[in-house]
């Protein structure tokens, strides 16, 4: 069952690379500026919500300053999926093996509800992957460290969403995550304004990504200090990060 599971996720693409470089770059397309950070499936990604109080994170400053408690250090993050004005997510969510919210199955406004949608998942034997809503509902026996529903999706299968105008207007700043065929995941923010078409664009065919997850928009941040980037902005929801243990 597992392996039939991610081999229904991975459209075969033979040109993508099997490796991908590690760490955070900058990139420019179509006079759109992005930053793109790539990391092995096997790194140690993680989602953050509430600290041991439970009480919001809502900044990457406290998430690393919990981390540090425990002798790790956080070398990269952005904002994972929509929330609620509690900071609590509006779909899935799972941190540490524990299920926090159900899936979000609800037809409604805004474009968490532009179907389909998906979710970022951390399997519970390591594998990474995004996958849309109704595909992951088929494999709901499998078990997950992490996981963070959001949408739409940006790329299925190695298919442009099909709701995405190729020149529409409404370009907005926005941040999203990948997983090659290889298993490497790549997070990427837009820096300028981008649409949906061309952000996905972007994961599809220069990331070489057949799947990919939109996060959020106009609120996206990144932490990234191996390119001088810590983003502030008002507290966010949920938080995906690289953790590393501190030298």
């Amino acid at each position: 069952m597992l392996i039939s599971f991610f081999l229904l996720l991975i459209s075969v693409t033979p040109e993508i690379p099997t490796v991908l470089s590690s760490g955070c770059v900058t990139d420019r397309v179509k006079n759109t500026d992005y930053v793109v950070c790539r990391f092995a499936g096997d790194a140690d990604i993680r989602l953050f919500l509430n600290d041991e109080n439970g009480k919001a994170f809502r900044h990457f400053n406290r998430v690393n300053d919990a981390l540090a408690e425990k002798d790790d250090v956080l070398s990269f993050a952005m904002n994972a999926g929509m929330y609620h004005d509690d900071r609590s997510p509006v779909g899935y969510y799972v941190e540490g093996g524990e299920p926090q919210k159900s899936l979000n199955t609800n037809d409604g406004p805004g474009n968490f509800h532009m179907k389909p949608n998906g979710v970022f998942y951390v399997s519970s034997n390591g594998k990474v992957g995004v996958a849309d809503t109704d595909r992951f509902i088929a494999n709901q026996s499998l078990l997950f460290k992490y996981a963070t529903q959001s949408g739409p999706m940006l790329v299925i299968n190695g298919e442009i969403h099909p709701r995405f105008i190729r020149d529409s207007d409404s370009r907005k700043r926005r941040n999203g995550v990948g997983v090659s065929d290889a298993g490497n995941v790549v997070f990427v923010l837009a820096d300028s304004p981008v649409n949906f078409y061309d952000f996905a664009h972007y994961f599809r065919d220069v990331l070489k990504t057949p799947n990919a997850l939109y996060l959020d928009g106009t609120i996206s941040r990144i932490y990234a200090p191996e390119i001088d980037r810590q983003d502030p902005g008002v507290g966010m929801g949920p938080i995906i990060g690289v953790v590393e243990q501190n030298d």
